[in-house]
């Protein structure tokens, strides 16, 4: 089936959420690596989804708001804290693009253990921190358990993008994520407005995540650097991919 196009707003509105979240003080650091390479990685019935052949793996801090399950509103307290994914991207069989997140850090155990069990994301209880001082944001995760293993993060805000570029759309635009959940993929649609996205310069990074998921460690800097203040997303019903192997 034909993959569909590379939109800057969601081809599939949720009618009915079963959870919304708010995605804050988001910057996205994303390295290219070969398609082959993370293959292995993606749910079954899925393969890894390519911009003139590159596919890329993506670290991305951000501040998670007001989580909560239904049409909301979210949870003031338990629903706030930090959190940080490493994620590949993948097209289904039925052509539908989605993000695969190959490790989740939250910094509320609540919500981890619920995001582990409840829906078999890769979730861990991290100890995480967002510091802004002025147009510089720093964002630190440490794993409870592991402290040799995190991440941490010092980038500079810049101002709006007025038109993404191709690649900050294929980076960004993505309504839906991928996930195996009892031997079988689903897939799961979310909403929200188009991203306003920032130029962004990154200051520093020391990252252990990318690697600890699994993946190339990032060979120098990354290609792509992007910051935005956030959107509120809403999450439909997960459905099975019909021919899930």
């Amino acid at each position: 089936m034909e993959t569909e196009p590379i939109t800057p707003s969601t081809p599939r509105p949720v009618r009915r959420p079963t959870q919304v979240q708010g995605w804050h003080e988001l910057t996205f650091l994303h390295w290219p690596v070969e398609p082959e390479r993370v293959a292995g990685l993606l749910p079954a019935g899925t393969r890894p989804d390519t911009l003139d052949g590159v596919s890329y793996v993506g670290l991305v801090p951000f501040l998670m708001r007001d989580v909560g399950l239904g049409p909301g509103p979210g949870l003031p307290y338990l629903g706030t804290f930090c959190e940080t994914n490493v994620r590949l991207y993948s097209v289904d069989e039925q052509g539908r693009r989605g993000v695969v997140f190959k490790s989740l850090d939250a910094a509320r155990l609540l919500p981890a253990l619920a995001g582990r069990l409840g829906f078999r994301l890769p979730y861990l209880w991290s100890s995480m921190r967002l510091r802004r001082e002025g147009e510089t944001i720093t964002y630190t995760c440490r794993r409870r358990g592991r402290p040799a293993t995190g991440s941490r993060t010092v980038v500079r805000t810049g101002p709006p993008i007025a038109e993404p570029s191709p690649l900050e759309h294929f980076l960004t635009a993505r309504w839906g994520l991928h996930a195996t959940w009892h031997g079988h993929t689903l897939h799961q649609p979310a909403e929200h407005p188009p991203w306003p996205l920032h130029r962004a310069e990154l200051l520093d990074l020391e990252d252990d995540l990318v690697e600890a998921a699994g993946l190339p460690a990032p060979a120098g800097p990354p290609v792509s650097v992007l910051w935005s203040p956030g959107v509120k997303v809403r999450f439909g019903q997960p459905t099975l991919l019909r021919h899930s192997r």
